[in-house]
């Protein structure tokens, strides 16, 4: 059983982190990566990626008919292969390098689709999206804004829905391919455990920040939280 300490600080992480996600379509790896980074490094990332499984399968019982799945087909195969080199870093790269340049990257995409009219989504974009979105997910628990980029402009249902199946499938294979690789101590799946109940009490407090974003103010949110993620993450490695 993980200390009460980290079921109150990181249990208040998740709940935040779940509120943004439910809301938003992605979310809790930026709230809860850093707090549970910082104070129980032991724990990372298995602890969040268990979170990150869960915390889609609600969004898919509720927006499941809204999942582009076509789209998601490129992206799995990108994440396949980003998924093993991911892995690699963990082993080989300073976990502060490693954020840094994660965090940049990010800040770099945003910065080019941000102002442009419409961003291309493709075979080679969503393929790309995948594989960068399967390093920085495995490595550092946040590999959501590369493919939210790229759906910015769809419906609030379309992006979460989407966002969803993509997140449940690829954390799956991250976990899978973690444990094999023997960097998944079963406290950090016990640890992530724990948080759930926190993070189905998020997804429920976001229902009515859904309803609002989805009037016609998803893509700002959705924009801030990934300018957010790759802030909090450089910052995070740099202090």
């Amino acid at each position: 059983m993980p200390p009460l300490d980290f079921l109150l600080i990181g249990g208040l992480a998740a709940l935040a982190g779940a509120i943004v996600q439910g809301s938003v379509g992605l979310g809790v790896g930026l709230v809860a990566t850093p707090v549970v980074t910082l104070l129980y490094p032991s724990l990372m990332p298995g602890a969040i990626l268990v979170v990150a499984l869960v915390l889609p399968l609600a969004t898919l019982a509720r927006e499941v008919g809204h999942v582009d799945s076509r789209g998601l087909g490129w992206a799995f195969g990108g994440r396949l292969a980003g998924t093993p080199f991911g892995v690699w870093l963990v082993a080989a790269v300073p976990a502060r390098v490693l954020g840094v340049v994660i965090g940049t990257v990010v800040l770099a995409a945003l910065a080019m689709t941000a102002g442009s009219r419409e961003v291309p989504r493709n075979r080679r974009t969503l393929a790309a999206a995948g594989v960068v979105s399967g390093t920085t997910g495995t490595a550092s628990g946040i590999g959501g804004p590369p493919l939210a980029l790229l759906y910015q402009r769809e419906s609030g249902p379309r992006v979460r829905a989407t966002l969803a199946l993509y997140f449940a499938g690829g954390t799956l294979l991250s976990l899978v391919v973690l444990g094999a690789a023997g960097h998944l101590p079963a406290r950090q799946v016990v640890a992530g455990a724990a948080l759930l109940p926190f993070v189905l009490a998020g997804f429920l407090v976001a229902g009515p920040l859904r309803r609002r974003l989805d009037a016609g103010r998803l893509r700002l949110a959705l924009l801030i939280v990934v300018g957010t993620s790759a802030v909090v993450l450089i910052v995070r490695n740099l202090v």
